[in-house]
């Protein structure tokens, strides 16, 4: 996070609140990062409303620089200007799609998650992120070689964010229940899974240089404890990782992320292994 030198922020004129240019003013004012300003347009015309609101950011000591642009999908529009103006971080504010409409299509924001090479903070309160709660959403069970890098993405950026905004950082672990048809014994009782993973969060705790306070675990399906956890904790931002699941089964079964995503009361900054970006990178440049 504090290595970033441009920020792309996704501009809603038509929208009232501002969340997603808040909270790219607020990183930026640690950071020092430019603030492209995006209008993701094909139709109006935002050209005044742009270099208003960047002349205002001057003002304030900000870099700033502005784009309006379409090119075929919500999404590619956005990733399109990421790549060209080489952004570290996307940040755009989350609106609730229609229920009939999500029934049938994958919403803007999912789709963003999926193929954006870089990290991506979803907006979606208006609550300021100072002396507030972060909360990361690890997985201690999987220790693959993917896994554990993208471990040391998600609480990197999460103390970051913590020390950008002054904040309190958790760290959060769900266990599976047991399940009586596990070929391995441990997953068949609970409470060796609970041991199990007990004892990886407290390895999780050591290498990552956490207090024990800051380490939670609770029984049950990630997706559904994460947004409880962030409740519990009154959480401001939520820090995920995701795999980057594409293609059908994507598609049909979502990642644990998008599910939170509308899931949680809070932001939510998602990240992605550095090899799974380096190929939605390639893929983007052939």
């Amino acid at each position: 996070m504090q290595e970033i030198r441009n920020i792309l922020v996704v501009m809603t004129p038509n929208q009232p609140e501002g969340l997603a240019l808040k909270r790219a003013k607020l990183i930026a004012g640690v950071t020092q990062s430019r603030l492209h300003l995006l209008v993701c347009d094909k139709r109006g015309e935002y050209g005044q409303y742009l270099t208003d609101t960047a002349k205002e950011l001057k003002e304030d000591g900000y870099d700033v620089t502005t784009q309006q642009a379409w090119n075929e999908t919500f999404h590619e529009t956005i990733i399109k200007a990421q790549q060209a103006e080489n952004c570290g971080l996307v940040i755009k504010q989350h609106f609730p799609e229609n229920p009939l409409k999500r029934a049938l299509l994958t919403p803007d924001d999912w789709k963003l998650l999926r193929y954006c090479p870089c990290p991506v903070l979803i907006t979606k309160t208006n609550r300021p992120w100072t002396q507030g709660s972060i909360l990361a959403a690890v997985d201690v069970g999987n220790s693959s070689g993917e896994h554990r890098r993208l471990h040391a993405s998600l609480i990197s950026n999460a103390f970051e964010v913590a020390s950008i905004a002054k904040a309190t950082l958790h760290v959060f672990s769900a266990h599976p229940s047991p399940m009586l048809s596990a070929s391995d014994p441990t997953f068949q009782l609970r409470e060796t899974i609970e041991a199990r993973y007990r004892q990886q969060c407290a390895n999780f705790v050591k290498e990552f240089e956490l207090d024990e306070e800051q380490m939670h675990i609770k029984e049950g399906p990630a997706d559904v404890l994460i947004p409880e956890m962030a409740k519990e904790l009154d959480a401001v931002v939520t820090v995920i990782g995701t795999v980057a699941r594409t293609g059908l089964s994507g598609a049909l079964i979502g990642n644990t992320a998008e599910v939170v995503l509308d899931a949680v009361e809070t932001d939510v900054l998602v990240l992605k292994p550095d090899d799974v970006m380096k190929q939605l990178e390639s893929q983007l440049q052939s």
